[in-house]
């Protein structure tokens, strides 16, 4: 008996070292063109669901690809996002169903598609990544919403220049408009619907969710173009090796992992972290008629055409001024200042200058509209240059590969209940005591809550320079214990 168990403990230790050099080789890899097709890939996703404006995110894919597989559940949620922006495009009245009810429904669709995309993009970009450039290829990924934004104004301005003297003659032409727009978005996503089905399963999955050690060396080499002759084929029906110290994901290992302080802390701190950013990034983005009209592009009574004109222009200035320089100084910077920094430096900011913007909100207008526009624009370029990326960086990095993808939908979701919030219960007050006058209210509110973000954001752990496996605070002596006591306890 002694020395079955002491083979046994030879054997596990074998595997233990196959896996590290496995996983080493991911985490130390040169950069190369599957890094930049990985994160290509991705951030198409991204494009699009900026595109389509941003709808209720679910945790249910991000279950699904920690029980299933990321390479599984990958581009299904996309073509979920296809299928229900063309839904919208197509709309129309009916007898039973309006054309707003239609649109809603479709929006239900594109929701749990974007709700899909979140996870699952900032997962698998992770799983791939280089140790030294996971959070940059992670927030290359993101900054795509960028670009999905900037490209909706243009698009926008492109096609009521094409429709302008129709919809002078006609009003209803706009239906041309809005459905072209709307539809557009699907192109991008066609051409990356086949890559994302055709991505390899991440080898992190392979080796911890299947527990297959061979497979995943394969698949290692596959994606590092290594010389394979060394590996045994997969056409060769070898047995399946499988590392005993590998805990599996059940609801009793979640409730055992997540019952410990130093790992529920992380899960609370990235969850109230987003959910406090989007309460603010989101009420801002659906009240933003304020700013529009601060450099006359607001509406325009009795001219539906320059009303759609002014909002598209507005909306690439904002863009242009904070969004996409915010989101691209995080790729350049967030290897070297690290993730938390970023994130404290956001939060920092955005509550000063969201309390400037509140508390002196009429004198600030009323003395220059330049100003008041500067300001708004910092308060874009430090959300994005802080917290609007690293919100999702981090929560693709500091959970165990079988509840990364769960641990990052939880998060995601907890932020679009934050939009939820934004929307549902700040949206009436915008206007309480006469038109835009609750604004400078909402923005203390605002304040508020990004000084909430920066409290939890001290019970995140610093990611940069860290293993994946290092950030899961789990050794494999550890994993094996945790794993043969929930054996003993079935």
């Amino acid at each position: 008996m002694s020395s079955y168990n002491n083979n046994v403990k030879l054997d596990a230790q074998e595997l233990n070292n196959r896996r590290r050099e496995a996983l080493s080789k991911i985490d130390n890899a040169e950069f190369g063109w599957f890094h930049i097709r990985a994160c290509l890939v991705a951030g198409v996703g991204f494009f699009t669901d900026a595109y389509d404006l941003f709808a209720i995110n679910l945790i249910g894919f991000g279950y699904l690809a920690d029980r299933l597989g990321r390479k599984k559940m990958y581009g299904v949620e996309l073509m979920i996002i296809i299928v229900a922006t063309l839904g919208q495009a197509l709309s129309g009245n009916g007898s039973v169903l309006s054309i707003s009810a239609a649109i809603i429904i479709w929006r239900v669709f594109v929701g749990i598609g974007i709700g899909g995309d979140y996870p699952l993009s900032a997962v698998i970009t992770s799983e791939f990544a280089t140790t030294n450039r996971r959070g940059a290829m992670m927030a290359a990924v993101f900054a795509m919403q960028g670009f999905g934004y900037l490209t909706t104004g243009i698009i926008a301005i492109i096609l009521l220049a094409a429709f302008k003297s129709s919809i002078h003659d006609d009003v209803k032409n706009l239906d041309y408009v809005w459905r072209i727009l709307i539809g557009f978005g699907c192109i991008p996503a066609l051409v990356a619907v086949y890559f994302r089905l055709t991505i390899p399963e991440t080898p992190r999955y392979v080796l911890d969710i299947e527990n297959n050690v061979n497979k995943a060396e394969r698949d290692v080499a596959n994606v590092l173009k290594e010389n394979r002759n060394h590996l045994q084929s997969e056409n060769d029906n070898e047995p399946v090796v499988s590392n005993p110290n590998i805990a599996k994901g059940s609801l009793s290992d979640f409730a055992a992992y997540f019952s410990k302080w130093e790992n529920f802390k992380v899960l609370f701190g990235t969850s109230m972290a987003w959910f406090a950013l989007d309460v603010a990034f989101y009420g801002i983005g659906l009240n933003n008629s304020f700013i529009l009209s601060s450099i006359n592009l607001g509406g325009l009574k009795g001219d539906n055409w320059g009303t759609c004109w002014n909002s598209a222009v507005g909306q690439i200035i904002i863009v242009l001024l904070g969004a996409v320089p915010g989101y691209w100084a995080t790729v350049f910077t967030v290897e070297r200042l690290g993730r938390i920094r970023i994130q404290v430096l956001g939060f920092v900011m955005s509550c000063i200058l969201f309390c400037a913007l509140g508390f002196a909100y009429n004198e600030i207008r009323n003395t220059s509209a330049a100003l008041f526009i500067i300001l708004f624009a910092l308060t874009q370029f430090f959300q994005n240059f802080g917290p609007n990326s690293t919100t999702f960086i981090i929560p693709g990095e500091v959970f165990p590969t079988r509840y990364r993808s769960t641990g990052h939908g939880i998060a995601a979701g907890s932020g679009k209940l934050g939009a939820i919030v934004a929307q549902v219960g700040f949206s009436r007050m915008k206007d309480n005591g006469g038109s835009n006058a609750g604004i400078p209210t909402l923005l203390k509110i605002f304040a508020l809550f990004m000084f909430i973000g920066l409290i939890v954001t001290f019970l995140i752990p610093e990611t940069k320079g860290k293993t994946l496996e290092e950030l899961s605070n789990e050794d494999d002596e550890s994993m094996s214990t945790q794993h043969n006591a929930l054996n003993e306890e079935k």
